[in-house]
C-alpha cells in the first residue's frame, strides 16, 4: 500500500550538478548502511538507478553500486526532471528501518543530484542473446553478470591461495609465439616483422622451460583457438590457469588437480553463497567436492558408450555427448585417464606397457558440463619427442629451443591446463559459456 509523505528537514531539488568529493576513503557504500548501527543518520549515497516506481506524493528509487542494492524514499515534490533508469545519482538522507525494504532498511531521502542522465537506456526486459551480446558493455552491469563475475573472482583467489600454499611460482609466459602447440588447425597466424607468428594456444612449453629454475610454477593467460566452432562451451580466446612441475609423475599431477579444483570451488561456496544462490547453484554442492577424484580409464568409457547405444569407435577422442552421458549423473568432477596416443599432442608421455596410450587424463565437471582440465605426465625422452613431432607434421627445427630441455638436464615432470570459463560455466550453472566472462569472442563476435 501507498505510504505516507515523510517530514524533512531540509529538501534539495532534483539537479545535475553533484558536489560529491571523490574521496574514496570516506565513501559510504549500500553494504555498510544495510544495519541498524546506520539508523537514524544522515548520509550521501552514490550509485545508479537500478529499479523505480512512483506514487503520488513519493518515488521509490532502489539504487545499486558494487555491494548492493537499496531503496531511497524520495518526495515527488523534489523531482523537478525525470529519473531515468541507470543514471548515476548522489542521494542524501536519513537510514531508516522498513522490512518493506529490499535488505531491511531505506534512505527516506532529502535531496537527490543527477551524476550521469541516462534517457532512453536501451536494454528493456524484452531482449535477446544476440542484442545483449551487442551491448555487453551494458549487460555486464546486470545482476547475473555481476554475481558470475563475483564468483569467477573467488574461483581464481581459491586458485592463488592453493598455488601459494603448496610454493608454485607465478610466471608471466608470452602470447605472441614462433611454435604451434596442439595443431595448426586451430591457430591464429599473423605477421611478426614479415615473420610469421601466432596468438599462443597454451603457454605449456615455456611453463616447462621455467621448471629448471623454480620446479613448480603456473600461469594465468588468454589462450587462442581458431576453432570453426558454435558450441555453448567454445571461445575463440579463452582464459587458461595451467601449471608444470618438475619431479612430479602421471598420478602425482592429477592428485595436484583435484586438490586445486578443490581449493577453487570451496573458496567460490565460502565467499560468494550468495551470489551462487542466486544463479541457482547450492553451495552444499561445492563443499561436497573432496579429492580424490573418480578415475575412468578410457577403454572403459568406450565400453560405457556401446553399452549406453551412443556411437564410439575406440581410438577417437571423446565428444561433448560421450562427456555429458559420463557426467550426467556425477556429483563431483571425474578424470578419464590414459587416451590413445594418435588424439593428443606430441608431448604427452607415452604409456611404457601399452606404447599406442599415453599418460594424458581430461577433468570433466559433473552434470553433463564436461571437460574443463587437461593434464599429465610430459615427455622427457629427446628422440621420443622428436618422433611425435614429425609424425604430427611439424618440423623439429622450430622446436630447436624447446628440444633444448630434454638435451640438457631433462627430468620427469608433468603438468596442466584449466579452462577458467568452463569451470564458472558449471560452477555457476550456465547454459551457455558466453556468460562467464565480461567480453566472449566467438566465430562470429568481436564487437564490443
Amino acid at each position: 500500500m501507498p505510504r505516507k509523505p515523510s517530514a524533512h528537514k531540509e529538501e534539495k531539488p532534483i539537479s545535475s550538478i553533484s558536489s560529491i568529493r571523490l574521496d574514496e576513503g570516506k565513501r559510504i557504500f549500500i553494504r555498510d548502511l544495510l544495519n541498524e548501527k546506520n539508523e537514524g543518520k544522515q548520509v550521501s549515497l552514490l550509485g545508479w538507478v537500478w529499479r523505480k516506481r512512483e506514487h503520488s506524493n513519493d518515488i521509490f528509487v532502489v539504487v545499486r553500486d558494487s555491494t548492493g542494492v537499496m531503496q531511497a524514499v524520495i518526495p515527488s515534490k523534489l523531482v523537478k526532471k525525470p529519473i531515468y533508469i541507470e543514471a548515476s545519482v548522489e542521494i542524501t538522507g536519513v537510514v531508516t528501518k522498513d522490512e518493506r525494504a529490499p535488505g531491511g532498511f531505506e534512505i527516506r531521502a532529502s535531496g537527490i543530484s543527477i551524476i550521469g542522465d541516462s534517457e532512453k537506456y536501451p536494454i528493456s526486459k524484452d531482449f535477446s542473446e544476440e542484442f545483449l551480446l551487442d551491448v555487453r558493455h551494458l549487460w555486464n552491469r546486470s545482476t547475473k553478470i555481476k554475481n558470475i563475475m563475483l564468483v569467477r573472482e573467488k574461483v581464481l583467489a581459491g586458485a592463488r591461495d592453493w598455488f601459494a600454499s603448496q610454493e608454485w611460482h607465478e610466471v608471466n609466459p608470452p602470447i605472441l609465439t614462433g611454435s604451434a602447440v596442439e595443431g595448426g588447425a586451430t591457430l591464429f597466424e599473423l605477421d611478426y616483422h614479415g615473420k610469421t607468428a601466432y596468438l599462443s594456444q597454451s603457454a605449456q612449453l615455456y611453463l616447462e622451460t621455467l621448471i629448471f629454475p623454480l620446479e613448480k610454477v603456473w600461469s594465468l593467460t588468454p589462450s587462442f583457438r581458431a576453432e570453426k566452432s558454435r558450441t555453448n562451451r567454445h571461445l575463440m580466446e579463452f582464459w587458461h590457469l595451467e601449471g608444470e612441475v618438475a619431479w612430479l609423475d602421471f598420478e602425482g599431477i592429477l592428485k595436484a588437480e583435484e586438490q586445486l579444483l578443490t581449493a577453487m570451488v570451496h573458496r567460490a561456496a565460502e565467499a560468494a553463497p550468495k551470489e551462487l544462490a542466486a544463479l541457482g547453484r547450492d553451495p552444499e554442492d561445492l563443499f561436497r567436492i573432496k579429492p580424490p577424484f573418480k578415475r575412468v580409464h578410457y577403454d572403459e568409457v568406450v565400453k560405457i558408450m556401446k553399452k549406453s547405444g551412443i556411437e564410439m569407435e575406440a581410438g577417437e577422442d571423446l565428444s561433448s555427448e560421450h562427456e555429458k552421458q559420463l557426467t550426467a549423473k556425477e556429483k563431483a568432477p571425474i578424470f578419464v585417464v590414459e587416451y590413445p596416443k594418435k588424439v593428443k599432442p606430441f608431448y604427452t608421455k607415452i604409456d611404457q606397457n601399452r606404447p599406442d596410450f599415453v599418460l594424458s587424463a581430461d577433468m570433466l565437471a559433473p552434470e553433463g558440463y564436461g571437460e574443463i582440465s587437461t593434464g599429465g605426465q610430459r615427455e622427457d625422452d629427446l628422440d621420443a619427442i622428436i618422433t611425435r613431432i614429425k609424425a604430427e607434421g611439424f618440423n623439429p627445427k622450430a622446436y630447436e629451443w624447446y628440444l633444448d630441455l630434454r638435451r640438457y638436464g631433462s627430468v620427469p615432470h608433468s603438468g596442466f591446463g584449466l579452462g577458467i570459463d568452463r569451470l564458472v560455466k558449471w560452477i555457476t550453472k550456465r547454459e551457455t559459456i558466453l556468460d562467464t566472462l565480461p567480453y566472449p569472442r566467438t566465430l562470429s563476435r568481436i564487437y564490443p
